[in-house]
């Protein structure tokens, strides 16, 4: 290989004429900023490729620099002395605690006559340089799994409207073996996104020690070149499974290289192989993409000689932590506040937390089945999670006790006490349920007009019942106000012996 050298063409060109006119090397180098040595040493290769100032005029920088610092003897790509394997070495190079010095070490053992380090050093990083990008960068066993969405999608076909929709596809590359993994899912969500990653640490049978995300917002919350934010969910999948979370940089993707690599490999060979199939279910794309993704990682990389699968199993697997004894099962996180009636919401349905706590700030975290409100990192209450029904989920312990003795009241028995009055104070009490959003918002009002007909006799109270239906009045206000008019009043008391049988004779109008 060319010798190095200290000076540009054009200092050497100045160096020469300067050593024409007599000029000592010492001077020479205080003029151009180099060593007096460095001087010595190119006016000792110009003499000996008789090189003297002035130059030849057709003589172009490139010839004058092979004529001083090319270098006879060995020819290029020729080698003296015996090579080690050296794809074999990049593969010893990712288990811990191997080094080059290490390999260095067992390599003088069989070639004591073999290279130097810095040659043997120098040679390895060339070798490096001829592979692809996806391995040039150095990777330790079981330490990093790169994970990212490609930026090409999968069709799904509805078989019943023919609607073609869009999946996402999902790529995970673990750094030392290039061990790939990949799915199709329906969005680039949370619960998607997550359960992304927990059938990969199930495919790779174990933990690397870290995950390298895109700062993509399901997994970072907020992207920061210090201190990136994570997503709280994200957290706690990746704190159930003891593994680090470093999102790569923004605007830095060098940091991710390993999985750009995996994702364009993956998008041509498995994407590529599947263009000509249809797929009517995301089951179907996946199964498809699985036996892509087997022929994948057993194919044989040229430059090292080896699998994918092999390099997994003989680098990667064995460093890999191992799986927890449960998969994690996707939380939402939120914050909420909780509201007068002591309930927080999600989803539109509403759970109880103890009243004194009534303002304060909880963190939710709702799974599939359960709904589990945090105070200050405690628990204080769990609930089943609800999909229909009646909205309010209310634990009686989280009750005031001036509200407990309210507790058995249910729609129904509204009703009931509607209905022994009369059919239009029940129809008063439908309406009144049924215009609330939430029935339970109606209990006030209901046991207002209980209170306001506990002096009225039935017949008074059906007639402010109709009346109070017929005119849309269905507020314990309004409802006072019809009671406090007289109108209806003198009505009833005429037709009160007429209009109730119950009551002929009873003397309740005076």
């Amino acid at each position: 290989m060319p010798a190095r050298r200290e000076l540009t063409m054009r200092q050497i060109r100045q160096m020469l004429r300067l050593a024409r006119d007599g000029v000592s090397a010492r001077e020479i180098g205080r003029t151009l900023g180099v060593a007096r040595s460095t001087i010595q040493d190119n006016l000792k290769r110009a003499a000996t490729a008789g090189l003297a100032w002035p130059l030849p005029g057709d003589l172009t920088d490139d010839v004058l620099e092979d004529r001083l610092f090319a270098r006879a003897g060995v020819k290029v790509g020729f080698r003296r002395r015996p090579e080690p394997d050296w794809a074999a070495l990049v593969c010893e190079l990712k288990r811990p605690g191997v080094n080059l010095m290490v390999l260095w070490e067992e390599y003088r053992d069989v070639h004591p006559e073999g290279y130097g380090y810095s040659r043997f050093c120098e040679l390895f990083r060339g070798f490096e340089r001829r592979l692809s990008p996806v391995m040039r960068q150095e990777h330790p066993a079981g330490d990093k799994v790169f994970v990212d969405y490609s930026g090409k999608t999968i069709g799904i076909v509805d078989r019943a409207t023919g609607e073609v929709r869009e999946a996402e596809i999902f790529v995970a590359v673990l750094g030392a073996s290039n061990y790939t993994y990949a799915e199709a899912s329906w969005s680039q969500a949370l619960p998607d996104w997550i359960g992304a990653h927990v059938r990969m640490f199930r495919f790779f049978g174990g933990v690397p020690r870290l995950i390298v995300p895109d700062n993509l917002k399901s997994g970072v919350h907020k992207a920061s070149f210090y201190d990136p934010e994570l997503n709280r969910s994200y957290g706690m999948m990746a704190s159930h499974y003891g593994v680090g979370v470093l999102p790569a940089r923004p605007r830095k993707p060098r940091d991710k290289a390993k999985v750009e690599a995996g994702v364009r490999f993956a998008q041509s060979y498995i994407l590529g192989r599947l263009r000509h199939q249809t797929f009517f279910s995301l089951a179907e794309a996946n199964q498809a993409i699985a036996a892509v993704l087997e022929r994948l990682n057993g194919k044989v990389m040229r430059r090292l000689g080896l699998s994918r699968r092999q390099l997994f199993d003989t680098v990667d697997r064995p460093a890999l932590a191992p799986l927890p004894g449960d998969d994690y099962e996707f939380a939402e996180w939120r914050l909420a506040r909780v509201s007068l009636d002591y309930h927080v919401e999600f989803d539109s349905f509403f759970y109880s937390v103890p009243h004194t706590l009534i303002r304060e700030q909880v963190d939710l975290r709702a799974t599939a089945r359960t709904i589990e409100i945090f105070h200050r990192g405690r628990r204080v209450a769990a609930h089943q999670r609800r999909y229909g029904g009646r909205r309010h989920g209310t634990d009686p312990d989280h009750m005031p006790s001036s509200h407990r003795r309210y507790a058995e009241w249910t729609p129904e028995r509204f009703r009931r006490w509607g209905r022994s009055i009369g059919p239009e104070t029940e129809g008063l009490v439908i309406a009144i349920l049924a215009h609330r959003p939430h029935p339970e918002q109606g209990f006030r009002t209901c046991l207002g007009v209980l209170r306001l007909y506990r002096d009225l006799d039935p017949t008074h109270a059906e007639m402010v019942s109709a009346r109070a239906v017929a005119i849309g009045m269905l507020t314990y206000k309004g409802i006072a106000a019809i009671v406090a008019d007289p109108r209806p009043r003198k009505a009833a008391a005429k037709t009160a012996v007429i209009d109730h049988p119950n009551l002929r004779g009873r003397g309740y109008f005076h």
